[in-house]
């Protein structure tokens, strides 16, 4: 196998589309067991799947270039569409009353997405090594935390490797992204009392 063909696969499994699906139930269900992984689903159809339908239709129409939107300058809708998202499930969670834990990790993806959306519309920073970096600190509270950092830390690597490798960004970017979705993922989670 090709480094090229790693790299797309890399990309395509470890996607914030997938990441922002998968993780919300994963965590709600390591740390309140399947209620948890109820409320995580409402986060997930939200966060995730609400944004990735836009992205779909983009994609179908001819707007966007993939799913990755790998253009820059075609960014800007989806975004506000994954924006709104967000505060939408943020409000579901809290008004109904869903456990901290998944406020908090709803919170941290705005967070995120409060730096990410600015910078993008000036530079190409990568939502891959954000969205991954930030998993991985949200992770490394419902599991073994130095384990998961040390592994996690190692898989937000390879996203970063693979974005590179594929040209779609530059060291600097993926770097930036990877800290600021560290930065401001575990920053919530203080904030929150859950650090």
């Amino acid at each position: 196998m090709t480094a090229e063909i790693v790299a797309r696969r890399v990309t395509d499994l470890l996607a914030p589309q997938v990441l922002v699906i998968v993780m919300p139930p994963v965590v709600g269900l390591l740390a309140q067991g399947w209620s948890g992984a109820a409320w995580g689903l409402v986060a997930s159809a939200c966060c995730g799947g609400v944004p990735a339908a836009v992205i779909a239709v983009g994609v179908r129409s001819g707007r966007l270039d993939s799913h990755h939107i790998v253009d820059r300058s075609r960014r800007t809708g989806p975004l506000l569409a994954a924006v709104a998202a967000v505060l939408l499930a943020l409000m579901l969670l809290a008004v109904l009353g869903a456990p901290t834990l998944l406020v908090a990790t709803v919170t941290a993806m705005l967070a995120a997405l409060a730096v990410t959306v600015p910078v993008t519309l000036r530079w190409k920073i990568s939502f891959h090594a954000a969205v991954s970096a930030g998993t991985v600190v949200v992770l490394a509270h419902v599991l073994p935390a130095l384990p998961t950092a040390i592994d996690g830390g190692a898989l937000v690597g390879l996203v970063c490797w693979a974005r590179v490798r594929l040209a779609h960004h530059t060291w600097a970017q993926v770097l930036a992204g990877a800290v600021v979705g560290t930065l401001t993922t575990w920053g919530t989670l203080a904030a929150f009392g859950l650090e």
